[in-house]
Formats: C-alpha cells, sequence, structure tokens
C-alpha cells in the first residue's frame, strides 16, 4: 500500500520546557558497560527536535511506500514524523507534499527541470511530475519517531 498521511497535528504554539533525562548519553548494544559509569543530563525533546513550534506539524504516516532496507532511510508505518513547514525543501529531502489534493510523504527529487517523488520502498515507482501536474510541498520531515510494537 502506498505511503498515506493521517495528520497534520499541529505542535503546541508555546511548547513547555519539558526536560528528560538522558543517562549516560549512549547505551551499549556490545559488550555491557559497569552501570556504575553513568551520568544523568537533561534534554528537552522539543528544544532537539521543534525548531519552529508555530511552523512544527505531526503526521502518522499510514503504509509501507518509505520502508526501505537501509535503517537510516527507512519510515515504517504507524511512525509519527515531524514536519517543518518553515524549512525550504531541497533535493534529497523527505517531504510531506499534496498531489492530487492527497498528502503523501516521499523524497524530493529536483535536478534542473525534472521534478519527481521517490519511495522508499522499491516496490513503488517514481512519480514524475509532468506539465499538467501541481506539486505542493507542504513541509520538511525534520525526523520520525517509531514507537516498538
Amino acid at each position: 500500500m502506498p505511503s498515506s498521511l493521517l495528520g497534520p497535528l499541529s505542535a503546541h504554539t508555546d511548547p513547555s520546557c519539558l526536560m528528560i533525562p538522558v543517562m549516560g548519553g549512549s547505551v551499549s548494544a556490545g559488550f555491557p558497560s559497569p552501570a556504575g559509569d553513568w551520568e544523568e543530563d537533561r534534554v528537552d525533546l522539543n528544544q532537539r527536535y521543534v525548531h519552529h513550534p508555530e511552523a512544527t506539524f505531526f503526521f502518522r504516516v499510514n503504509g509501507d511506500s518509505m520502508v526501505s532496507q537501509t535503517p537510516e532511510r527507512s519510515i515504517p508505518n504507524n511512525a509519527t514524523l515531524i514536519v517543518d513547514r518553515a524549512r525550504e525543501a531541497k533535493h534529497d529531502d523527505i517531504v510531506v507534499a499534496i498531489l492530487d489534493d492527497e498528502f503523501t510523504v516521499k523524497r524530493l527529487y529536483q535536478r534542473g527541470k525534472r521534478l519527481a517523488l521517490i519511495a522508499e520502498n522499491p516496490a513503488y515507482s517514481d512519480i514524475v511530475l509532468n506539465e499538467d501536474q501541481q506539486l505542493n510541498i507542504w513541509g520538511v520531515v525534520t525526523a520520525w519517531i517509531v514507537e516498538p510494537h
């Protein structure tokens, strides 16, 4: 099924600071490290992921067209996208676009006069825009959140 989006859901326009503890900054995925070596730091997820609160929205992905074999490029079904409308889209950005009056999430291909929306999943064809189609880039995806099953 192609990816479509459920949303948008606005980010709070005046987010309060929510300092969440970060334990030791990282966790070993190889050999365990001693538990006594951790230090507690704090991070505000609004500061890290929401740079333009008044222009930031969240979308829920519905579909698998952005699922890739390259993990850092893979956006699975049900992921939550953080979308910044204040950022200008450029070639190779992941964007939320409106095409034929529907939201979609794809990678932007923009070279010369060629404009296309590219799915990460090779099972889906590129959407190459013709002169009759109008593409509206709604916003740039700055991050996504994948909740464990």
